[in-house]
Formats: structure tokens, sequence, C-alpha cells
């Protein structure tokens, strides 16, 4: 009986194929037991109860915030662990993320987690950290975009945008919102955009 085992498991063992495809299964079937039962949990799929849409030039901001790469070096996920809490402030939850596409989460730490840094610093504290990072933290290694103050927002897709995240992820933008979107972001830098993205990061947890 035990040598019948051993052939039978020899078998697999020497099919690449077969081992692939075995392979295969077993990690698809892990990832289905792990990952259907968050699909129908509500901390999961509903948003936590302070939660805010973007506005029109939050949502510009976010934009240049993922063009100029700053996701690559900034992580916006807090662990539970105290190390973290105690320096970031409340750990990140799913329901506060609900409405994000894409995530954001990240996990490559050269500059702080950002999860929380709304309210944190002033506005005129980012346009100089933006402008040039070393004036405020000098052994920093941050670049500066000193063009984000230059260029000014067109607002050509803004409401496209609001609608998109809207009919298809569910985002909660009333007509009014999108209609006034190119108002709210006219005369607006891009500068002006990301701060006020940064500004908004964390306000549901606070």
């Amino acid at each position: 009986m035990s040598s019948n085992s051993n052939n039978r498991h020899e078998v697999i063992e020497r099919n690449v194929g077969l081992l692939a495809i075995c392979i295969v299964f077993a990690i698809s079937l892990g990832a289905l037991v792990e990952i259907t039962p968050l699909i129908f949990q509500k901390q999961t799929t509903e948003p936590v109860e302070n939660l805010k849409p973007y506005t029109a030039l939050q949502l510009e901001g976010r934009d240049i915030y993922i063009r100029e790469g700053c996701n690559v070096c900034h992580s916006q996920m807090i662990r539970p662990f105290r190390s973290e809490t105690e320096r970031y402030g409340h750990y990140s939850v799913a329901g506060e993320s609900v409405w994000e596409h894409p995530f954001l989460w990240g996990s490559k730490r050269t500059g702080p987690d950002l999860a929380r840094v709304g309210g944190r610093y002033s506005d005129e504290w980012h346009r100089v950290h933006l402008m040039d990072p070393r004036e405020l933290v000098p052994e920093s290694n941050m670049p500066g975009f000193p063009w984000l103050a230059e260029n000014m927002l067109d607002g050509k897709y803004t409401k496209q945008k609001m609608a998109l995240f809207r009919n298809q992820f569910g985002v909660p933008y009333t007509d009014e919102q999108i209609e006034n979107a190119p108002k709210e972001i006219e005369g607006k830098s891009e500068i002006d955009a990301l701060i006020a993205y940064l500004q908004s990061l964390g306000h549901a947890m606070k």
C-alpha cells in the first residue's frame, strides 16, 4: 500500500506538466478560500461612517500623485502594530478604501506613510516641501516638484472621471458636484490639487 502511494506521488513529480497543473489548482483553491468570504463582509465592502468622496480638486490631485510616482516611495497603509500606530495614527481599515481605484496601499517606504497625513501640516508647509523638500527636512532624499506650481489644471476630463467613479465604482457623487467640477478647479495649479489631495488623506478615521 505504501509502495503504491509513493509511486502515485512519483508520477506527479516526474511529470512537469501535471505538477504545474496541480500547483495552479492548489494555489487557486487557496486563493478562493481566502478571498471569497471577504466579498460578503460589510467591513470590506461598505465605506466607514465618515468617509467622503474626493472633491474635483482632490481627485485631480490624486491623479497627479500617481503620475509623479509618489506612491512608489510612500505607502498608504498603516499596519496594526504599535510601532506603526504610535507614529502614524490609527491602523488602516478596508472601509476607507472602498472608493479607491486603483488602491495606493503600497509596501515600499522610502518616505513615511501618508495614510493619515491630512491636517498634520499646513498647506504652506506642503507647498514649500513639494518645491524643495530639503528646505524643511535637510536629510530628505525626496526630489522637488517645482513644475507643479507652474502647470495649471485644464479640467478637460474631470467631469468624466467623476461620472465614471459614480457609475462604475459606486462613489456617491451628485449631478451638481459633477457639473460644478470645472468651476472648482478653475485657476488652480497642479500643486494646489496635490496639496488638496494630501490634506484629505485619513479624514475618515481622525
